[in-house]
């Protein structure tokens, strides 16, 4: 069964999009939203295998959604669902698996959920979770690199925030890094690392600088002035 979550900002065409979803007997809805941010929160929350994604919303659109996924290990297979047919050519450049136009038709869905399995088979092959080594109350523990939001230096060790917790290890920020880069991680600062997949939002402050707030997070995570052009190019900004 594919695990499926569908973003659209409007409940008539989620609820239409789940009908003709059910009716195929194929996947499983883990989750619906109704705007980038409660995608991200689901699919930190629950994973999924595809994620049917409209394009016109309000705030991100879905274009900016895709490409933010396609720095993950392992992204969600994207199908855009939207009733324009002009963002076709932008939807493939972020590496979108099919492009439904509204109204769906049944046998055109089928189609797409075809490519989707081939897709899912494809990319889940030897997927492993990476897991990073921490301590906590004096227990020793293994953290998913999809719970960290981001990681911070501090003296001689490194701080894992998750949404809930934070986790002392013993690893160097450097080496942290070049074990996280393909997971979508960045180095915004010399003291902190952040999982890109979890920025909200990016405001600009006094200097050059920028300020990144992460999904969950109530303090903004600085970026050095040196960093701030990378950055950029790897969000799409």
């Amino acid at each position: 069964m594919i695990k499926a979550i569908i973003v659209d900002d409007e409940s008539p065409a989620r609820s239409e999009l789940r009908f003709l979803l059910d009716e195929t007997r194929q996947v499983q809805i883990v989750a619906e939203a109704a705007n980038v941010r409660e995608a991200i929160e689901q699919l930190k929350e629950k994973g999924a295998d595809v994620m049917f994604l409209d394009i016109n919303m309000p705030g991100a659109n879905g274009l900016q959604l895709a490409e933010a996924l396609t720095r993950l290990k392992y992204p969600p297979a994207i199908v855009f669902v939207t009733a324009y047919s002009e963002h076709a050519a932008k939807a493939f450049d972020v590496n979108a698996v099919d492009y439904l136009v509204k109204p769906v038709e049944t046998d055109r869905l089928q189609q797409a959920l075809t490519k989707v399995r081939h897709h899912v088979s494809l990319f889940s092959k030897d997927q492993q979770v990476e897991r990073i080594p921490v301590e906590k109350s004096g227990k020793k523990l293994l953290v998913p690199t999809d719970k960290i939001h981001y990681i911070m230096a501090k003296d001689d060790y490194s701080y894992l925030h998750t949404e809930t917790d934070r986790y002392l290890s013993t690893v160097s920020l450097a080496q942290l890094e070049a074990r996280l880069e393909p997971y979508g991680f960045f180095r915004v600062h010399r003291r902190y690392l952040v999982n890109l997949a979890c920025v909200e939002e990016v405001a600009s402050v006094s200097g050059g600088t920028l300020l990144l707030n992460l999904v969950g997070e109530d303090e903004g995570i600085p970026v050095s002035r040196r960093r701030v052009a990378a950055l950029k190019k790897a969000l799409g900004l």
